[in-house]
């Protein structure tokens, strides 16, 4: 694509400005801010794959891939950033979701040890499972506040810490991984997934694409599954204190 395609493109930012102003949608700003930064992140990341590529190193790839989980971990954080450890807890659940996806793939050959594959892949499961531990801290918050009294309930009569959290636990963790599970049950068919769509666009046989992208749907729903449930379990007890007693200010307000 041509430097004149992608400005030339911009006539569509400029449809949604106008949109915004004619229906005083107040949104004109933030289009403009975010078109700015996608413009200057992908082009700041489309210079260090360059260089990270042409490496060929595994120092190289980690790296990446740290910097990568870092920034996921810290836009997750957000939410539960009153729970304690949290920015710590995301990353061990992102960090084992990357180890044990990749390790799947590179043990058994699935994908070569080539950059190329190694980020590109990385990139899609650690963005889903940031999007998966956001809705999943949501989802909780709502869920304790609705029933608080059901776990204080469970807790005055004897009952323990997992016992009372469990159920709101498990409904959190189902409700997360709605959105993930919903989206890929109308793949191909109301939408072309952009992997797939680039291949063929690049090419690419379409079935071979398909393959491809079958991959990465096992993948993320692999990884979204692990990553609501690992989260969750290293969560919870954090919501008490030493006295078993919940602790309702371990949300930010909405």
């Amino acid at each position: 694509m041509s430097l004149l395609a992608i400005i030339l493109s911009f006539i569509f930012v400029i449809l949604a400005l106008v949109l915004s102003t004619a229906f005083k949608l107040g949104l004109g700003k933030d289009i403009m801010i975010t078109c700015v930064r996608a413009t200057i992140q992908l082009l700041v990341v489309g210079y260090i794959l360059n260089a990270v590529f042409g490496l060929d190193h595994p120092l190289g790839i980690i790296i990446m891939l740290l910097i990568m989980i870092l920034v996921a971990v810290r836009n997750a954080a957000k939410r539960g950033r009153n729970i304690p450890f949290v920015f710590w807890k995301i990353f061990i659940t992102i960090s084992i979701v990357e180890i044990v996806t990749q390790g799947f793939l590179l043990g058994l050959k699935i994908i070569p040890a080539s950059p190329q594959y190694i980020i590109s892949i990385s990139g899609m499961i650690i963005g889903n499972s940031m999007i998966i531990a956001n809705l999943f801290l949501n989802r909780l918050q709502a869920e304790i506040d609705l029933r608080k009294e059901e776990i204080l309930l469970v807790l005055s009569l004897g009952g323990s810490v997992k016992q009372s959290i469990f159920p709101i636990l498990k409904n959190s963790i189902r409700a997360s991984l709605i959105p993930t599970i919903e989206g890929q049950k109308t793949i191909g068919l109301v939408q072309l997934p952009g992997m797939m769509t680039g291949q063929i666009i690049a090419g690419a046989d379409p079935i071979q694409a398909v393959k491809f992208q079958l991959l990465i749907v096992f993948l993320i729903m692999a990884a979204a599954s692990l990553t609501a449930i690992i989260l969750g379990f290293l969560i919870y007890p954090s919501l008490f204190n030493t006295e078993e007693q919940l602790v309702t200010n371990r949300f930010l307000s909405p």
